[in-house]
């Protein structure tokens, strides 16, 4: 059995996995990213922390209950993580703040944990800011009365109305004060700079941490798993072998 599998990406790098866990790092997940991780190393445990969604479909909720259906604790946390915990809780582990968030907003949109960044080769270099992050970045450069409320609440608004394409701290500043000078927003800048909160970043440790302390258990295993058409399509558009599929996988069904 390989060990335990982390898909990361911008959130949290390779690196810093490393630090914290004993693991085997692989990209963001898209769709069929889950199902190629079983096939080629059954492991006892998979993070999803980072995910893809612009150039390749998303992770599926279905390969991620498949996997599950195999005894593999699936663990959720931060980015894309934090989405499907969510929305396969109970049967995934959800870990952290934005995870809670999206399970008590359930209409939250996905796109406050989205980022641009950079390719693969380039280690996934975050080029913008997540909505989440910035949200609590303002409101504790209030609390830390570094700036006004009234002024949180300008550049809460801003960033809820950029595309997660060109949200980043310096845009949200310059399109909240429009008439304020270069000096007046890098001191902005400077400022909220000293408060930011990487919730996503803290979350991705906390979700590490939680794998490899004696909390760690093996999730709720549903007792049946039904390999639906869609499923079975969806595989096929990734380019798998259905035939070796299913002579891997186990007889239980989802109800």
């Amino acid at each position: 059995m390989c060990p335990k599998l982390v898909f990361c990406g911008p959130t949290i790098s390779p690196a810093e996995v490393q630090e914290r866990l004993q693991a085997v790092c692989l990209p963001p997940a898209v769709q069929g990213s889950i199902v190629s991780a079983v096939l080629h190393c059954n492991p006892s445990a998979i993070v999803l922390i980072d995910g893809g969604f612009q150039t390749e479909p998303a992770v599926k909720h279905k390969e991620i209950l498949w996997a599950i259906s195999r005894g593999i604790t699936v663990v959720g946390a931060s980015s894309m993580g934090a989405l499907r915990a969510a929305e396969l809780s109970p049967f995934m582990v959800g870990v952290g703040l934005v995870y809670r968030w999206y399970r008590r907003f359930a209409l939250a949109a996905d796109d406050a944990v989205a980022v641009q960044h950079g390719p693969e080769q380039l280690g996934f270099v975050p080029l913008t800011d997540a909505l989440i992050d910035l949200r609590l970045t303002f409101r504790a450069a209030w609390r830390q009365n570094k700036i006004p409320f009234e002024l949180a609440q300008k550049l809460e608004i801003s960033s809820l109305a950029l595309n997660f394409r060109e949200r980043s701290l310096a845009h949200v500043i310059a399109k909240t004060l429009p008439n304020a000078s270069s000096t007046e927003i890098n001191e902005y800048h400077a400022v909220l700079t000293t408060s930011f909160v990487r919730q996503k970043h803290i979350d991705a440790l906390k979700a590490l941490d939680f794998v490899r302390s004696s909390k760690f258990q093996v999730a709720k295993t549903p007792s049946k798993f039904v390999m639906t058409r869609a499923f079975v399509n969806d595989l096929e558009d990734s380019g798998f072998d259905i035939e070796q599929l299913l002579s891997f996988s186990t007889s239980r069904e989802f109800t």
